[in-house]
């Protein structure tokens, strides 16, 4: 069986066909800069990159439509998955896509709207262009439907919760959920007998705990921006700040969203770059580019002490993502303290790089510490192959 996954950003999409059940990915396809400037297209099938080349594409699905003239003849697509950032309380596990689903897909646009426009031009299209197989969305808030009442509900008045949905959902739960299968099998125990905090740090990051295979606790809220410092995203922040800006700096409620997503975090800090690698470069030179890495690493380290308190005890911490898979010195950085958690990180384990999970805590650390490849796309495909099954 083969299954498409389509994963649509704002301006990127990228698409995977993946031979369940052996989960083998035999094509792979990038397309950036959709709708901005000269799109490009990459395709490998298997480890051979076939194309390379600039695009016409103004929208999403001009995109799909190139993507598919280069793979749709070699394979017969059984189903699509699709990755959608929220359904809200509506799409909480994977589901059949017809129109009633795409109407709560463009709802819930008020709380995601950088990407649920995009994910739902991404189904429309593959829709168009697969009309007989079955489409199945994947929400990314919908690990996180476990979370209990006193996780998720915010200390305002409860009919802010009841009547317009304003709650925390809690995002990359298609990461957080393969990370923490992958990690009890690099660990060789049972998910629903451990206690994992896992960490998906790159552009977006999140901290999420997670209990015997339920999401009970996780650092973004009711949109992406809630939680730790990101590259352009501000993260945890006294509310009473966007009152200030409105009020003192008289700045629009547009104005206000765009500093807050796109101007701060990582970016904000350093006034020289979102990229975390670039500011490695900088931080013995530059005061506030090294001031942003140590925010950046506070936040991860405090999430990581309360998710322990909120576990009663962890079993493993587990890094994932851009930055938490390729960063040994992050990773260093925000462990060091935490010996007295009982976290003793392994030097030599933190520096080696591998495509498989792997265990970089020492042989008598009580919290054991991993590095994930996270696989979204492969989570997906699971997702879509256990509801056909179904």
């Amino acid at each position: 069986m083969h299954i498409l996954v389509v994963n649509a950003g704002s301006t990127s999409l990228k698409v995977d066909v993946f031979a369940m059940p052996e989960e083998v990915c035999a094509a792979s396809a990038t397309a950036e800069r959709i709708g901005k400037g000269r799109p490009s297209l990459k395709i490998s099938f298997g480890d051979e990159e076939r194309v390379d080349r600039s695009i016409e594409a103004a929208t999403h699905a001009d995109a799909l439509r190139e993507v598919l003239t280069e793979i749709a003849p070699h394979f017969d697509i059984d189903a699509v998955g699709h990755r959608v950032v929220h359904g809200g309380e509506s799409l909480t596990a994977p589901t059949i896509v017809d129109d009633a689903v795409e109407q709560i897909i463009e709802d819930f646009a008020k709380f995601a709207p950088l990407h649920n426009p995009p994910n739902l031009s991404g189904i429309r299209a593959a829709r168009s262009a697969f009309p007989e197989a079955p489409h199945v969305a994947v929400m990314d808030t919908g690990f996180h439907r476990t979370l209990p009442p006193e996780a998720f509900v915010y200390g305002l008045p409860y009919d802010l919760y009841e009547q317009h949905g304003v709650r925390r959902y809690g995002f990359h739960g298609t990461s957080h959920e393969y990370v923490a299968h992958e990690a009890a099998k690099t660990l060789g125990r049972d998910l629903s007998e451990l206690k994992l905090i896992t960490c998906h740090l790159g552009g977006g990051a999140s901290v999420c705990a997670i209990e015997h295979g339920r999401s009970v606790a996780t650092s973004m809220g009711l949109t992406p921006l809630e939680g730790l410092l990101m590259a352009t995203r501000c993260g945890d922040l006294d509310p009473g700040v966007v009152v200030f800006l409105q009020d003192q700096l008289k700045m629009s409620c547009a104005e206000i969203d765009d500093l807050l997503n796109r101007k701060s975090g990582l970016l904000g800090v350093s006034g020289t770059s979102r990229d975390m690698r670039e500011l490695l470069k900088e931080a013995d030179t530059a005061e506030r580019a090294r001031l942003a890495i140590n925010i950046f690493c506070r936040r991860v380290r405090f999430y990581l002490g309360a998710y322990t308190a909120e576990l009663g005890g962890a079993d493993a911490f587990v890094f994932t993502g851009g930055i938490g898979e390729n960063s040994a010195q992050i990773r260093q950085e925000i462990l060091a303290p935490l010996q007295g958690l009982g976290v003793a990180l392994d030097p030599e384990s933190n520096q080696i790089r591998a495509e498989s999970g792997r265990v970089i805590s020492m042989p008598d650390s009580r919290v054991s510490v991993l590095v994930v490849p996270t696989d979204e796309e492969l989570q997906i495909a699971r997702c879509v192959a256990e509801i056909l099954a179904r």
